[in-house]
C-alpha cells in the first residue's frame, strides 16, 4: 500500500473504526453494567469494588468521544475544502492509536492501563474489534511514519491544524487574545514563576478591560454575553502564555455563574456588574483540610445571629485568596442535616490583603502553602473564628441550596479548566518543537530523528483531539444541553495530555529541561495540577462513570 493514505480511504477507514469502537463500548457498557448495576441503578458497593472497571469505562467513553468529534471535525473541514497536510496527518496518527489502545489497554494515568478484559468484555467482542481491517489500515506501519514525517514537517512550518471553528467572532477573539498574551504574558512569566510573583495589578486590569472576567455574563449585566466556546479560547490563549494568567478568570466564572442562576434579583445587581468589570476578583472558598472532593463532610459552620452569620472553621487550597474581595464560602447551615444537606452558599466581602497582613479581616487569618507550579495567585488556607457575613449575602436568601448550587457550575468549570489545559499541551508542544529544531547532535537537528519528530506529531494529534472534545462539551453547553458527562471526558483527557506533552517536551530538552531557567521546567509542574484541581481524575472518572451507568438500558 502507498505510504500515504488517501483522504476518501482516510476517511472512510476512520469512520468504519469509530463504528466498530462504538458496538466496542456498547458491549463495555452493558458488561460494567452486569457488575455494578444489578438492579438497573448503580449501585455504591459494587462501584467501589468494581471501580478500576468502572473508571476503564469512563476512559473508554471518552476515547470514543474523542474519535466522534476528530471525526465530524476532519470532516467539516473536508467539506469546506480546508483539510490539508497537518489535518490530514492528525486523523491518521489520532484514530490509529487511540484504536490500538481501544484493542489493548488505555492509559488511565502512567502506570494504569485498563484493559477490555478487565472490564468483563466477552472475549469475542475484543477479538472482534481488534480484528477490523479498518484498524490494520491505519496501523499499518508505512502510513504511520508517513504521517508522523508530514506532520513534524507541517510543524516546523508553524502549522498546527485548523481549528475549524468556522465563525468569524470566534477567530478574531483567539487571535487577538493570542497576540495579547505573546506581548504582555509570554516574556514575564518565567520570572513570575521563578520569583513565585503575584501576577502583577496593572496586567490585570488590562485583562478585565478586554472582558475576561465577564465573557459569558449577561450585557445586561455588563458582560460580554459570549459562549463557552469563546471561554475556551480565551482560556486557552492566556493558559499557553502562562495558567496563572489563563486561571485569572476561573473564579470570576464560578461566582459569576453561582449569582447568576441562584442569586436573588437583588443579588445579581449588587454583584455581577462589579465581577464582570474586574472591579472585584471573586475566590472560591470550599475546600476543608479532611474534605477534597468529599464535600458532603464539609464541617466549616455558620451560625445565624441577627442580621450576620459567624463562621467557624478552617478552609484551604484557596486560590488567589489574599488578593480576592469576594469569597463564595461553603458552609454548613444545619449541623443537623447529613451530607449535602446542610450546605448553604455566603457571598463573604472581604478587604483585599498584602504581603504583610494577607487577611486583615476580623475573625479570619490564614498562610501562604507554597507550591510546584500554579503560581501567579498563590495558595492559602484559611482559618475562621466568628468571621461575620450579612444574612442578606445567603444567595438566593434560602438556606440548604449551597450542594446544589455549586453542582450547576460544575459543567463550566470543567469546560473551562480543559481550556487551560489545552493551552498548557500547546505551550509544551511549541517549547519542544523549538527546541528540537534549534539542538543539533550528531551533525543535524534532532527533530529529523524518528524518536523526537514521532513524539511532536503525536504532541500534535492528542492535543487537537482533546480541543475538539472540549469545543463539544462547549457547545453543548451553550446550545442550554446537559453536558456533565462531556465536560468530565473533556477535562479528563486534555488533563493527562497537558502533562503528557509536558514529560515528553521536557525529554526532548534532555538534561536542559530539567534546568530551571529554561520554561519547560515550569510548564511541566504547572501540567501536573491539571488532572487534580477542578475533580482529580479519579473522580472524574467516577462522575463519568455514574452517568453512563445511569443510561444503560
Amino acid at each position: 500500500m502507498p505510504d500515504t493514505i488517501t483522504l476518501p480511504s482516510l476517511l472512510t477507514h476512520c469512520a468504519t473504526l469509530l463504528g466498530a469502537a462504538e458496538r466496542l463500548h456498547e458491549a463495555t457498557r452493558h458488561a460494567v453494567a452486569a457488575l455494578v448495576s444489578p438492579g438497573g441503578k448503580p449501585d455504591a458497593a459494587r462501584l467501589e469494588t468494581h471501580q478500576y472497571a468502572a473508571h476503564g469505562l469512563s476512559w473508554q467513553a471518552t476515547y470514543v468521544e474523542a474519535l466522534r468529534q476528530t471525526l465530524a471535525w476532519a470532516r467539516g473541514l473536508e467539506e469546506a475544502g480546508r483539510l490539508s497536510g497537518a489535518e490530514h496527518a492528525i486523523l491518521h496518527l489520532g484514530f490509529a492509536e487511540y484504536g490500538a489502545q481501544l484493542a489493548g489497554g488505555i492509559a488511565m494515568s502512567q502506570s494504569e492501563i485498563i484493559r477490555p478484559a478487565e472490564m468483563s468484555v466477552p472475549e469475542a467482542e475484543i477479538t472482534r474489534f481488534a480484528a477490523e481491517p479498518a484498524l490494520a489500515a491505519l496501523a499499518a506501519r508505512p502510513g504511520l511514519e508517513a504521517a508522523r514525517r508530514a506532520l513534524a514537517a507541517e510543524l516546523a512550518e508553524g502549522r498546527f491544524g485548523a481549528l475549524g471553528l468556522d465563525d468569524e467572532v470566534l477567530e478574531a477573539t483567539r487571535e487577538q487574545f493570542l497576540r495579547f498574551a505573546a506581548a504582555e504574558v509570554a516574556p514575564h512569566a518565567q520570572g513570575w514563576h521563578t520569583r513565585d510573583e503575584l501576577i502583577p495589578l496593572p496586567l490585570v486590569e488590562k485583562l478585565a478591560a478586554m472582558g475576561v472576567f465577564g465573557l459569558t455574563v449577561p450585557e445586561e449585566f455588563g458582560g460580554l454575553g459570549l459562549g463557552k466556546v469563546a471561554m475556551c479560547l480565551v482560556s486557552e490563549a492566556l493558559s499557553g502564555a502562562y495558567l496563572g494568567v489563563g486561571s485569572l478568570g476561573t473564579r470570576s466564572e464560578i461566582a459569576a455563574e453561582l449569582i447568576r442562576l441562584g442569586g436573588t434579583e437583588k443579588q445579581k445587581a449588587q454583584w455581577l456588574e462589579k465581577i464582570a468589570t474586574g472591579e472585584i476578583l471573586p475566590t472560591a472558598v470550599f475546600t476543608e483540610p479532611n474534605t477534597g472532593s468529599d464535600l458532603g463532610s464539609l464541617r466549616t459552620r455558620a451560625v445565624r445571629e441577627g442580621d450576620v452569620y459567624k463562621i467557624h472553621g478552617a478552609k484551604t487550597w484557596i486560590t488567589h485568596g489574599a488578593r480576592s474581595d469576594l469569597m463564595t464560602l461553603l458552609v454548613r447551615t444545619d449541623p443537623d442535616a447529613a451530607g449535602y444537606r446542610g450546605l448553604s452558599m455566603l457571598l463573604a466581602p472581604k478587604p483585599r490583603g498584602t504581603d504583610g497582613d494577607p487577611f486583615p479581616a476580623p475573625g479570619m487569618q490564614g498562610a501562604e502553602i507554597p507550591v510546584l507550579g500554579y503560581r501567579g495567585m498563590k495558595e492559602y488556607e484559611i482559618s475562621f473564628d466568628g468571621f461575620e457575613v450579612p444574612a442578606e449575602n445567603l444567595l438566593g436568601d434560602i438556606e440548604g441550596q449551597g450542594f446544589k448550587q455549586l453542582m450547576e457550575t460544575f459543567e463550566s468549570a470543567r469546560i473551562q479548566t480543559a481550556a487551560r489545559a489545552l493551552g498548557v499541551a500547546q505551550n509544551a508542544l511549541e517549547l519542544g518543537l523549538r527546541y528540537a529544531q534549534e539542538r543539533a547532535q550528531f551533525g543535524k537537528a534532532i527533530l529529523d530523528f524518528p524518536r523526537v519528530h514521532a513524539k511532536l506529531a503525536m504532541m500534535a494529534a492528542e492535543t487537537m483531539m482533546a480541543r475538539q472534545l472540549s469545543y463539544f462539551a462547549a457547545r453543548q453547553k451553550d446550545a442550554g444541553r446537559r453536558c456533565d458527562i462531556e465536560a468530565g471526558m473533556a477535562k479528563l483527557l486534555a488533563a493527562r495530555i497537558a502533562f503528557a506533552n509536558a514529560d515528553g517536551a521536557l525529554q526532548i530538552h534532555g538534561g536542559n529541561g530539567y534546568a530551571l531557567e529554561y520554561p519547560v521546567s515550569r510548564v511541566l509542574c504547572d501540567a501536573r495540577i491539571l488532572s487534580i484541581f477542578e475533580g482529580a481524575a479519579e473522580i472524574q472518572a467516577q462522575v463519568i462513570a455514574r452517568g453512563l451507568l445511569g443510561r444503560v438500558n
